[in-house]
């Protein structure tokens, strides 16, 4: 399993390799600037952030926007979960989430505390993997969030490993930055860090195998770390991390009471990781050169075919594809290895790529999280449903609503959870939180159908959608279809409603329920990305 450890310090701008791509670097630049702002910006305020032309942002994010890693609303751009298959290649290839994550996630409610899995990056720590407590006081803290390694308890067991040229790449950035400003995802530290102190704890941490923060970040959080060792090399693959806060307990506390459960947690991780098979290499994408010429067809001048085609050159790794060479990469996207070559030394140049010479192979960074991963791994169905049902409503004119079932048996309940009203005088208002009979409902017939055995639920699922003509009120005629996660469950059903002097029956299957299966087809792609490596709330 890669981990970054003790990658060199960023190369200076001034540096910038003769055969970067300069479209791929600007493009990256916009979507961590995205990022850092939440995963909304206008597109304005991308143009003072990046330093970059109007004409210039324009272009990438409309370029973005055709990947669909974009959505363009008003003047704004906003980051949508399809950028999250990034993230995605990069946690895939790296595999410890999905081979220690149930460990975490069962620590998390054993001890009722928050746990999570960080990497090292170059001089900071990269959460993982988060499995955290739903509190009035809980963490705020994302898959893919940056943090200095100097303020968190994981931090100083990497710096127990790292070479004096790590040493002097943290010691320039705390010079340059002492008050971590370059950290988004924390508070600015308000008192100086003592010379040497940190040389000192990661030494300690080192020697006992296990280290502390005790309210490093902020007043009142506190952590306990434990490495989980790479069988293979002996080094620290990732760091198992204890969170909780004061009033629950100090962090001596934490030391002393979870900390041995922490540690035989830890010693199942790396049980686990010694047993893994190797993966069994999925199929890389195909298609995209093909698509991306299209694209620059279609758009000309508005479509940047070189941010394009570096971004999917990211996407040509993922699980058992963890090092590739350059010809891997160039079959793998369809580019040519001339294309292929510029972007993975654009990559390495921005820290998103590692190079191995003797190998001659490349791996992702940590870093590629930074490409928009942290806003968006807290994204919810609702979330990602309303810019499609609102989409889907100005289509057809008619109002659609993204709704779950939320209890069972003879009773079952659906709730409404999102929804997009018709620019008709008279439409259909039903509000988000209302709960309805399922079996009065054609949301709530496609969600049993999914449950049930009989044989009217079966022709459901063979039909795949439910329309109810009239049947629950005079006038109202509803046309619903499943929504399915990435493993193929129904977990929640989206529909059209009307009023039936708008569309006859016939009608409405033949003009509406191509547009709501797209509309459906659309959400599910971004739920497939999003729930990849994150848990996607319905509610």
């Amino acid at each position: 399993m890669p981990a970054e450890t003790t990658t060199p310090p960023p190369v200076p701008e001034s540096a910038v390799p003769a055969e970067a791509v300069a479209p791929l670097i600007r493009g990256v630049r916009v979507l961590r600037e995205l990022t850092d702002a939440g995963g909304t910006l206008s597109l304005s305020g991308l143009e003072r952030a990046t330093g970059l032309a109007r004409s210039t942002v324009d272009r990438i994010t409309s370029t973005l926007a055709r990947m669909g890693y974009v959505r363009l609303d008003g003047r704004d751009a906003v980051t949508t979960p399809r950028l999250m298959e990034l993230g995605n290649a990069y946690l895939a290839a790296l595999r410890l989430p999905a081979l220690l994550s149930s460990r975490a996630d069962a620590l998390a409610d054993e001890l009722d505390e928050s746990v999570s899995l960080a990497v090292a990056d170059r001089d900071g720590i990269r959460f993982i993997h988060q499995a955290t407590r739903r509190r009035a006081m809980s963490l705020s803290f994302r898959i893919g969030d940056l943090l200095p390694a100097e303020r968190t308890a994981p931090g100083p067991l990497f710096a127990s490993e790292w070479t004096e040229g790590d040493w002097r790449a943290w010691r320039e950035r705390r010079a340059a930055d002492p008050e971590n400003r370059g950290f988004p995802a924390v508070p600015a530290r308000e008192l100086p860090l003592r010379e040497g102190e940190f040389e000192v704890t990661a030494t300690q941490a080192g020697r006992n195998g296990w280290a502390l923060d005790d309210q490093l970040i902020e007043p009142g959080l506190v952590a306990v770390s434990v490495p989980v060792r790479d069988p293979r090399t002996g080094r620290i693959a990732c760091v198992a991390n204890v969170v909780s806060h004061t009033s629950r307990h100090t962090a001596t506390d934490l030391r002393d009471t979870l900390l041995p459960r922490l540690r035989a947690t830890v010693a199942e991780m790396e049980r686990e990781l010694a047993a893994a098979p190797d993966p069994d290499p999925g199929p890389p994408p195909s298609g995209s050169a093909a698509w991306i010429g299209a694209s620059k067809n279609e758009l000309g001048r508005e479509f940047v075919e070189s941010l394009a085609r570096g971004l999917t050159v990211l996407t040509a790794f993922g699980e058992g594809r963890a090092a590739l060479t350059l010809t891997d990469v160039a079959r793998a996207t369809g580019l040519t290895r001339a294309t292929a070559r510029r972007a993975l030394i654009t990559y390495e140049h921005l820290g998103l790529v590692r190079g191995q010479p003797e190998s001659r192979t490349f791996s992702l960074t940590p870093r590629v999280l930074s490409l928009g991963f942290p806003p968006l791994s807290r994204t919810s169905l609702p979330r990602i449903a309303a810019p499609h049902l609102a989409d889907l409503a100005a289509r057809v004119g008619e109002s659609t609503a993204l709704a779950v079932l939320v209890s069972s048996g003879p009773t079952a309940e659906i709730q409404y959870t999102a929804r997009a009203v018709s620019p008709r005088i008279m439409g259909v208002d039903i509000r988000v939180g209302t709960r309805l009979p399922a079996a009065a409902t054609s949301l709530g017939r496609v969600l049993l159908s999914d449950t049930e055995g009989s044989a009217a639920s079966a022709r459901l699922r063979t039909q795949g959608y439910a329309l109810l003509d009239e049947d629950w009120e005079d006038g109202l005629r509803t046309l619903a279809v499943p929504l399915h996660d990435r493993t193929g469950r129904v977990v929640a059903a989206v529909n059209v409603a009307l009023h039936a002097a708008g569309r006859t029956a016939a009608e409405c299957v033949e003009e509406l329920l191509p547009e709501l299966r797209l509309t459906a087809a659309r959400i599910e792609e971004e739920l497939r990305a999003a729930g990849h490596f994150t848990r996607v709330p319905l509610l």
